[in-house]
């Protein structure tokens, strides 16, 4: 494994996303105290949205991406440029049928929102701006996955990364100086148009060579990736259904203000899932390169490693989140206008939801780098379905307690086809088709862990100390949530012999490559 190469990935990418958290956090604020909290609620839905249209992606990226690991191993320039110019193809396309597929939504946008009436808004033109800033990245996504599978992935993410701070940085400025939303959703364009200058200079310089061969694929490697391609299609459309489904579900049933309380619990529940998800996805690219080289056992003991680190990751992380959830929506989003706070119980189910998505981490990032993406193809499909089902069952029968209440069903549904349907399905296929094993022991292990959070959780909703104040409850109970996370860690890791033994030896992953050698 190349150690070095995957732990700059991580680096930069943990220090970029703590950086957009901040800058995330300062927009919405400054988005809610000067457009109100309705509009935050319709930002939210026009992002949902996007990311429905987001289907015609087809998951290229992923299956592609993995076709250039091996022949970039091998040191074979003509089918990385080939597989490239398909790549560059399907993207413009992709591009396209999104913009396509937008327009055509755009007269229909308002009806998604219950109470659009109320808002003074032009919807065809603030959706067709979000759809702009969105379409734009696709001219140049090519180029950010070739960086991405030469195992460069800290490139790629300054370049994102930066845009966004830039983005940003100016809808915090137009929202103060004209506290106008058209303004802050021109921002967004204006730094989609700079990534793409940046990811083409890069490219062109680091890439020149890839770039100016006019090579055409092969049959039988097109015939991979088509096959790759039509899995994780199946799989984009699974992950847009339950990912984006929630919240245009509240927006149709509750309405974009009950909406934007709950995005904001969700903007930092998916920041900080997001930040300490790179210290998975980031190594993708070194996985899949190992996996390339030498499959089997030493595969297996890296999965099982990651498995446990994901757990301790998400105790810390998540039982952290919920302690001071109410305090940070206070801090970050409070203007004084109107209040923001939703029920402990839903901030309840938001945290165990997040975490139980966050426990696939490890096995999504096997599955990406070996390539099984194509078995489990029907899978997503089936769980996107019954979540929207789910979803809007619950909303109907939760609402009978009360309409905030409707929240906590939409949520679970999330949960229960998460639990039932990729927790199971997921491990057994990478599992039977990558590691050739089976996997009893795994669901053993990832559904103890999901208990003993849980337990973790509600042991934490009874030891919350209310203050007088925001500040001072969220360091109380932020000490809280660390001491009872040492439970189910040290539970876990005192269980786990192999996570000890990696642990203790995180200086030696070199030792693959030495007995490779002696062999």
């Amino acid at each position: 494994m190349d150690k070095k190469k995957g732990l700059l990935n991580v680096i930069v990418s943990v220090v970029f996303r703590v950086l957009l958290l901040i800058a995330t956090v300062l927009t919405r604020r400054f988005l809610i105290q000067f457009s109100g909290n309705d509009i935050n609620g319709l930002n939210s839905l026009y992002t949902s949205i996007l990311g429905f249209l987001a289907v015609a992606e087809l998951g290229v990226g992923t299956a592609i991406t993995f076709c250039m690991y091996k022949p970039i191993v091998e040191g074979n320039d003509k089918k990385v440029a080939a597989l490239y110019r398909l790549f560059k193809r399907l993207y413009l396309v992709i591009g396209g049928i999104i913009l396509a597929g937008g327009l055509i939504l755009t007269p229909f946008v308002k009806f998604l929102a219950k109470d659009y009436a109320q808002l003074d808004v032009n919807f065809a033109l603030t959706f067709v701006l979000s759809l702009a800033a969105v379409v734009i990245t696709y001219l140049f996504s090519a180029k950010t996955s070739l960086i991405n599978a030469y195992k460069n992935n800290y490139i790629s993410t300054a370049i994102t990364s930066s845009g966004q701070l830039l983005s940003c940085g100016a809808q915090i400025l137009v929202l103060w100086l004209t506290h106008s939303f058209v303004a802050y959703l021109l921002c967004a364009i204006g730094a989609a148009l700079l990534q793409w200058a940046a990811a083409e200079i890069v490219t062109r310089k680091m890439y020149g060579n890839i770039l100016s061969l006019k090579e055409k694929i092969d049959p039988e490697t097109k015939g991979e990736v088509v096959k790759n391609v039509k899995a994780m299609f199946l799989h984009k459309i699974g992950g847009v259904l339950v990912n984006t489904a929630d919240s245009v579900i509240i927006s149709i049933f509750l309405g974009v203000s009950l909406l934007g309380k709950y995005s904001n619990y969700v903007t930092i529940a998916t920041a900080m899932s997001g930040t300490i998800a790179l210290c998975f996805t980031p190594l993708t690219s070194v996985i899949g390169h190992l996996y390339a080289e030498e499959s089997g056992e030493p595969v297996r003991k890296y999965l099982h490693f990651f498995h446990t680190f994901n757990f301790v990751l998400g105790v810390i992380f998540f039982l952290g989140y919920y302690a001071v959830i109410d305090n940070l929506v206070v801090i970050c989003f409070d203007s004084g206008t109107e209040p923001l706070l939703l029920g402990r119980w839903v901030s309840f189910v938001i945290t165990l939801n997040y975490f139980i998505q966050f426990m696939r981490q490890a096995t999504l990032l096997f599955r990406d780098a070996t390539g099984t993406f194509y078995y489990d193809r029907y899978k997503p499909l089936a769980e996107g379905l019954v979540n929207i089902a789910l979803s809007v069952a619950f909303v109907y029968l939760f609402g009978l307690v009360d309409e905030e209440f409707s929240v906590v069903g939409v949520i679970a549904a999330t949960i229960l086809t998460n639990l039932f349907i990729c927790h199971i399905v997921e491990p057994h296929v990478l599992c039977k088709h990558a590691l050739h094993c089976g996997a009893g022991s795994y669901y053993a292990r990832n559904y103890f862990y999901i208990a003993l959070f849980a337990a973790a959780l509600t042991g934490l909703y009874f030891c919350h100390v209310p203050m007088g104040s925001q500040w001072l409850e969220l360091l109380v109970n932020g000490c809280i949530a660390v001491a009872v996370s040492l439970v189910p860690i040290a539970v876990a890791v005192l269980s786990d012999k192999d996570f000890r033994h990696y642990a203790a030896n995180l200086g030696k992953l070199k030792e693959l490559r030495k007995q490779k050698e002696a062999h």
